[in-house]
Parts: structure tokens; sequence; C-alpha cells
């Protein structure tokens, strides 16, 4: 979509570079620039000077005149309704599940749970605390939208001892997945949340949680919260627990798209539904994470180059992935 619309989903990884480049993906690389259009995407494509140049004279432009501060506080004050609206205009039709993330995140791929299922079968017993106690692996997706991230793992692990939660502020968002033919209370729970307010409740205790799942989420929260956000999120994670975030990379396509007046602050925009998204770089997140406590893993920047082979297009990608642990 036009006007910096492009929504999360899209977001599909093969690569990474330098010291955190995984070998086993990342094996379509663009050698001869007079083949760019022989498939439909690129990996691990860097840019030249100029073409950074190009980019930051765009966000310049972009950036010139900010929008209104009455406005900028309506989109903060009434953000979960911009999407409860999205959601309710787009259901499930605007999604694709997110099958990659077993590839790009192995801790959700069904072999997390094979070295644990006899524990599981000793552990599962009524629970009389929270939801999802008698787990021997407890996953939280924060800002779930319709489910794409949920249902694919739920499906993919069969082992009773794994415990999704999920919440999104959208009630639209809670309802989809709770309406899911696939939601099932003894493995999910999806509550309603915002997590970036300052004392968000949440279904478990501190220290529960195993997985935390943030995936083109804190990019939709204004700049001012997201330290806040990581910190709380940070006090849920077991010691050694991870934090797999993925997300909006400085100079995404989408950022070069938007045009003038639509600029909430520094790198932050308000789409024209009335969502809104920042775009991220490496220091920013590790500077974030460092200051929860987090210990990194990974952070690297992806970078791709989608092509449409019909109508000659050229997209360049940037999205920015890492895993932070919480250490024992």
């Amino acid at each position: 979509m036009d006007d910096g619309q492009t929504k999360p989903e899209d977001g599909n990884c093969h690569c990474a570079s330098g010291s955190d480049r995984r070998g086993q993906f990342g094996n379509r690389y663009l050698t001869n620039p007079s083949n760019v259009y022989q498939h439909n995407a690129w990996d691990n494509v860097e840019w030249d000077e100029e073409q950074e140049k190009a980019a930051i004279r765009k966000i310049e432009e972009n950036s010139k005149d900010l929008v209104a501060l009455n406005d900028y506080e309506k989109y903060e004050n009434e953000a979960s309704d911009f999407w409860h609206k999205f959601y309710m205009q787009h259901q499930q039709k605007f999604f694709k599940d997110r099958h990659w993330l077993f590839t790009e995140f192995e801790e959700l791929a069904p072999s997390l749970a094979g070295d644990k299922a006899e524990r599981a079968k000793q552990s599962l017993v009524n629970e009389t605390g929270f939801p999802g106690e008698a787990a021997h692996t407890r996953i939280f997706e924060v800002g779930c939208g319709v489910g794409n991230t949920v249902f694919p793992v739920l499906q993919a692990n069969s082992d009773k001892g794994i415990f999704m939660y999920c919440c999104d502020f959208a009630k639209s968002a809670v309802d989809l997945v709770k309406e899911h033919p696939d939601y099932d209370r003894d493995r999910c729970y999806a509550f309603l949340c915002d997590i970036s307010c300052e004392n968000p409740e949440f279904p478990f205790p501190k220290e529960s949680l195993d997985i935390i799942v943030l995936i083109f989420v804190l990019s939709a929260i204004a700049p001012s919260k997201m330290q806040r956000v990581i910190c709380t999120l940070a006090e849920l994670l077991k010691p050694g627990g991870r934090i797999l975030f993925r997300d909006y990379g400085r100079y995404d396509m989408a950022q070069l798209r938007f045009k003038n007046g639509k600029c909430l602050e520094k790198n932050f925009y308000v789409r024209g539904d009335g969502t809104r998204v920042y775009f991220f770089t490496q220091e920013e997140l590790a500077s974030m994470f460092n200051k929860a406590g987090l210990a990194k893993e990974q952070n690297y920047v992806d970078r791709r180059l989608q092509v449409n082979r019909g109508k000659q297009l050229k997209m360049y990608r940037v999205w920015i992935q890492c895993k932070y642990r919480k250490e024992t």
C-alpha cells in the first residue's frame, strides 16, 4: 500500500549479516544487477553510499512538517481505537500466518518441546493458580493481532506442556483470536492489554515466562514509552528467558513512502488509517534492551530487495531482528 501503509505481515526474513549471520539462510544473492528481475527477492542487499544519501534526503523531506500537537495527542490517546477499527475492517483477510517464524526463531519450532515431552506428562495437573501454571514452557506474544503467530506455533507444537498467552490492545483483535476455530483454552489464553500503560495487568506472575514474542509491535508505540515497555517485559521473563524481536529498520521502503505532513516526531509516523509506526536502528534497540538488564544473543539488520517482475519495480526492505536473554 502507499503512504507508508505497508503492514507487518510482509516482513519475511531469510538472512543476516556479520557475526550474527546464520549460514543456512541467505542463499539468493544478486551478483549481477542485470539479473535483478529473475527472482522475486534477493538476500542481504547492501546499499551504496548514494542510495543511503538519497534515503536520508527523502526522510528529511517527509519530516519537515510535523503533525500538529492536538493531532499527535489524538493519535496517542485513541491508538487502540484506530487499531480496533483496522481489525474490524480487515479481520482475517489482510494477514498471512507467519510460518517463517520457525526458520527465524527456532525457539518456537516443534523441537522446542522435544526433550521436555516426558516432563509434560508429569507436570500437567489441575491448575489452581493462573492459566498455564502447569505448563513447562510458557510463551507470551505481545500485540497478537488476529493470531497469525499464535496459531502456527500451537499447530506446530503438539506438546500439551506448552502454553501460549497473547494480548492486544485492540478489542476486535482479541475477539477474533478467541473466535478462531483453533483457539483452545487449555493451551492458550488471549486477553486485552495495553502494554504501554504504566501498570499493565497480566494473568501470570513476574518471572514466569520462557519466551516473549515481540514482532512489529514496539514500532506502533510512542517512542517515549518504549523503554518502559521493554523493562516491563523483562520483569516477566524467567532467568534465562528470551525476547524474540522483529520490527522495521531505518530507511525501510515504508518510511521512504510517507508523504510530508505524516511525521509525528523523528522517525515516527502516522498512516492514513491512524495507526503509527517507528523505524529503528540497531543501536537504539541495543540500548533499550541493555537498560532492561537483557543480554544480546542476536541483533542484526536484514536488508532485502523485493521486486515486482511484471511492473519492473524494486522495493528495498529493512528489518531488524533481535534475541535478548535475561541472565541467570
